[in-house]
């Protein structure tokens, strides 16, 4: 790389030595020249100046926007905590070892660059590399794997280019602070994701090393989008049938095989010409898409993650690349050299040569041979040994030795200065800054919105080029949530102007594939449903100017298929809508599946109407055992002629074919009956091919107000946009809290029921107020002697009903039974308990009522609304 650095520094040289030689070259021409006449002193006239001033004012100096960069002064270390601010104990002696780890490596490889061990943090503090990994386990699922943490961290987060593109940050930031700004470069973005993914148990690592340009300036105009790739179809191998031991021999083919030859010569030239001009427009689009050589290709810095096999049934190591979310291989071409990588735990310097970029690069951590580990702890890998090595090594002694031996090295990792990565769901459910983020890829764009940012609720939009300068639209692709009328997606082909739309299950017409070129009633369209969700067992609806097909599941009467082929319409003199003046039905072609009750010879398989000819045609099921099926078709006449007179059924009307005619015979009776049905059922599908039409309408002039419309459904959970459901709440909370309020101080107020008797707002005067104290006074008075006199009749109650059942003891003493005696002995015990209790209660009551009465008195002095007039009568 040190050969790279020089070679670029030559050329540069070159280029300042030919610049300021064409210099001198052209202040001697100008010397040399010195009576040629300037254009510029020429006169101008007035008209001449105005156009000259018109012209300048139409000008547009384009306005040099500040590079998008994160610097120190933007960010508020205010309200950091301490750890941000300093360095504990064990976080010195860390970047000691640190240091002294930096001058052995330089010593030992002078040629290499220094290593990126402890850079600045915010608050201009050197913090460890390792130690500002912070693994966190996100609280979404939808964060839990790889692919889905890549792709938040690539959206959330807005790219900052590195300062120098030679050379790592000075300034490492916490994942905090570039969760809070939402901007960051490679270093701060594989900080984030590494921390995300070790949360989440994979074996993460942040690697410093060198990419392309395209993958260090997240340039994807030469990748295709993942959007356009279609799945890879599986194709299933045909089983070839053994063949038969009695088979039945072809017949001779009489073709000319000179011909036949003749014509294979020629489709093989014709396939030849076509390869080599595909292959020329191959060769050509390359040249075009072919990337300029970049003058510090190998030098660019760069940072990237990678996921080791393992942990999480991982099956293979990957890279990560955090600009954009996307996986790669190891041996992949973007990734040109890697200097060392680091997680939460440990440091590791890669002593691999990296001359065939990272194709050859073996990533065993446990090495020490390829890979320089910083802290020999208990914590690193073990070195991947072969069955023969790990058999020399059984000795108990030699293994408690290395233990003892490491132990004694061993310098745990301190615990990680940045605090707990925290995402709101508000910013979790916003994800890309501002809401908006594009991306453009080759011959294609994708932009993406946050919910609800957009009133149609339009979420990601791919817009396909045919061109690479994405001037030429081929088609676009719109995905929607939130949608009422379940609206999913939108794709639109401007190429041949079709438009197909598709649905969510929940739509009003149980829509689930809308796909046309007009709104239009009665043009080209095709109309997809969901089955379970329809009572007809619709699948599908084909129209066009002149027919109708639907196609049916799971119905009682076995119908599958309907066809509907219409005539030109009648031409009214008033103008009349589709509605109202439908499409004559000329024919109407209905197939149906087997049904197992019936016979085939009566399961009707096809059934044909045709209208204008007054014929009806039957097509039966076939036999298991048959080639050909039975066929009848019938002359449909008016039931009354001219005359009025009923017509009678006619052999002649009926013309039948029957598979087994010696079977049984149908008579004149059974083809009337049969007949008489399928006028009925005529009329039927006659009727529901109008309401189908008229479904066609309804469906239409619903998707027109549906896409003017578009209005979103909020979630009653979501309490930030569901104003009503917020404003009710709050008036609900408002009207409870009044209530309370009220009936504390009801509870409270012992004067409210004689206020009540006086007039609203009016003015207390003396003789209201010493009124309204005595009547209180005498009503708690009234209370307290109600009270006494109610415990009294209870205990005289009590007492009457003891010496009554004392009374009829003494009296039938003699002729009771044990059981009666348990039983009078048993109330007595009760009656004298409860009138015991009865005593004490009013004794008690006695004693508190005084107490209660001048406790009232004091209070009513004390009130503050008869303070004042209850003294002055004092």
């Amino acid at each position: 790389m040190e050969v790279l650095k020089e070679k670029v520094e030559e050329e540069e040289a070159a280029e300042r030595e030919e610049a300021a030689e064409r210099a001198e070259r052209a202040k001697m021409e100008k010397m040399m020249r010195p009576g040629e006449p300037r254009r510029d002193e020429s006169f101008m006239t007035q008209e001449m100046l105005r156009d000259l001033e018109k012209k300048v004012s139409e000008i547009v100096i384009p306005s040099v926007e500040e590079p998008l960069i994160l610097t120190q002064d933007l960010i508020d270390t205010s309200n950091l905590p301490p750890s941000y601010k300093s360095n504990s104990t064990k976080e010195e002696h860390l970047l000691q070892v640190a240091d002294n780890y930096s001058h052995q490596y330089s010593h030992l490889c002078p040629d290499r660059v220094p290593l990126f061990l402890y850079p600045l943090n915010e608050c201009n503090v050197p913090k460890f590399v390792s130690t500002t990994i912070r693994p966190t386990l996100m609280p979404y699922p939808e964060l839990y794997n790889w692919d889905t943490c890549a792709q938040f961290v690539s959206d959330f987060l807005t790219m900052v280019l590195l300062p120098d593109p030679l050379k790592p940050p000075s300034h490492l930031y916490s994942s905090t602070t570039v969760l809070r700004y939402q901007k960051g470069n490679s270093f701060d973005f594989s900080m984030l994701l590494c921390s995300m993914l070790i949360g989440a148990g994979y074996d993460a690592y942040c690697v410093n090393g060198y990419g392309s340009q395209d993958l260090c300036h997240m340039d994807l105009s030469r990748e295709v989008c993942p959007l356009t790739m279609k799945p890879k179809e599986i194709i299933k191998s045909e089983e070839k049938q053994p063949p038969k031991k009695y088979a039945i021999k072809p017949p001779r083919d009489l073709n000319s095989k000179f011909e036949q030859d003749q014509e294979l010569k020629k489709q093989l030239q014709l396939k030849a010409e076509e390869e080599k001009r595909r292959r020329e427009e191959e060769e050509k689009l390359l040249e075009e898409e072919k990337e300029k050589p970049d003058p510090l290709h190998g030098l660019r810095v760069h940072c990237w993650v990678l996921v080791l096999s393992g942990k999480r049934e991982v099956p293979e190591s990957f890279f990560i690349d955090p600009l954009t979310g996307r996986s790669y291989p190891t041996q992949d071409d973007h990734f040109l050299g890697i200097e060392s990588l680091w997680n939460h735990r440990n440091y590791w310097i890669n002593m691999q040569d990296c001359w065939n970029c990272c194709k050859d690069l073996i990533f065993d951590l446990g090495d020490p041979v390829k890979w320089e580990y910083m802290l020999p702890g208990p914590e690193k890998h073990r070195l991947a040994l072969s069955e023969e090595d790990d058999e020399t090594l059984n000795d108990e002694d030699d293994v408690e030795d290395l233990e003892k031996e490491d132990e004694e090295k061993s310098f745990d990792m301190p615990s990680s200065w940045v605090m707990q990565i925290q995402i709101s769901p508000e910013a979790f459910e916003t994800r890309c800054p501002n809401g908006k983020k594009v991306i453009q890829y080759k011959k294609a764009q994708v932009e993406k919105w946050a919910p609800y940012l957009n009133n149609n609720g339009l979420m990601c939009r791919l817009t396909t080029y045919q061109d690479l300068e994405c001037t030429k639209i081929l088609e676009i692709k719109e995905w929607y949530q939130n949608r009422e009328d379940m609206l999913e997606l939108k794709h639109m082909n401007k190429t041949t102007g079709l438009c197909i739309d598709y649905f969510k299950p929940g739509h009003p017409q149980a829509l689930r594939v809308h796909s046309y070129k007009s709104m239009q009633p009665e043009m080209d369209r095709v109309m997809e449903f969901y089955e379970s969700a329809r009572v007809d067992g619709l699948i599908k609806r084909e129209e066009t100017p002149k027919t109708m097909t639907e196609y049916y599941t799971g119905r009682s009467d076995f119908l599958s298929y309907r066809h509907i082929n219409f005539g030109p319409r009648v031409k009214k003199p008033t103008q009349c809508t589709a509605e109202s003046n439908p499409r004559p039905i000329v024919k109407i072609t209905e197939c149906f599946h087997r049904n197992p009750e019936k016979s085939a010879d009566e399961d009707v398989a096809e059934r044909v109407f045709l209208i204008n000819e007054e014929r009806i045609q039957l097509r039966y099921h076939c036999r298991e055992d048959h080639i050909t099926t039975s066929k009848r078709e019938f002359l449909r006449r008016t039931e009354v002629d001219s005359k009025g007179n009923k017509v009678i059924m006619t052999p002649d009307m009926c013309i039948s074919f029957e598979v087994e005619p010696m079977e049984h015979t149908k008579k004149l009776l059974y083809q009337y009956e049969t007949m008489m049905q399928l006028k009925a059922a005529e009329k039927v599908s006659r009727h529901q091919a109008w309401e189908s039409e008229l479904e066609v309408l309804e469906i239409l002039k619903l998707r027109e107000e549906e896409d003017e419309e578009h209005a979103l459904t909020i979630s009653i959970y979501d309490t930030k946009r569901n104003e009503k459901s917020r404003e009710y709440r709050e008036a609900m909370e408002r009207v409870l809290h009044e209530e309370h309020l009220r009936q504390v101080e009801t509870q409270l107020d012992y004067l409210a029921p004689f206020l009540a008797q006086l007039p609203p707002g009016e003015k207390l005067t003396r003789w209201q107020a010493i009124r309204l104290k005595d009547e209180c006074l005498s009503d708690f008075k009234q209370r307290l002697i109600d009270k006494a006199n109610l415990i009294q009749a209870r205990f005289e109650k009590e007492t009457q009903e003891l010496q009554k059942k004392q009374q009829w003891y003494q009296e039938n003493q003699v002729t009771l039974t044990p059981e009666d005696e348990d039983l009078y002995l048993s109330y007595c015990s009760q009656a004298m308990f409860r009138i015991r209790i009865l005593e004490q209660r009013l004794n008690r009551h006695k004693e508190l009522a005084p107490l209660k009465y001048l406790a009232l008195e004091e209070k009513l002095y004390k009130d503050p609304r008869l303070m004042d007039l209850v003294k002055v009568y004092a």
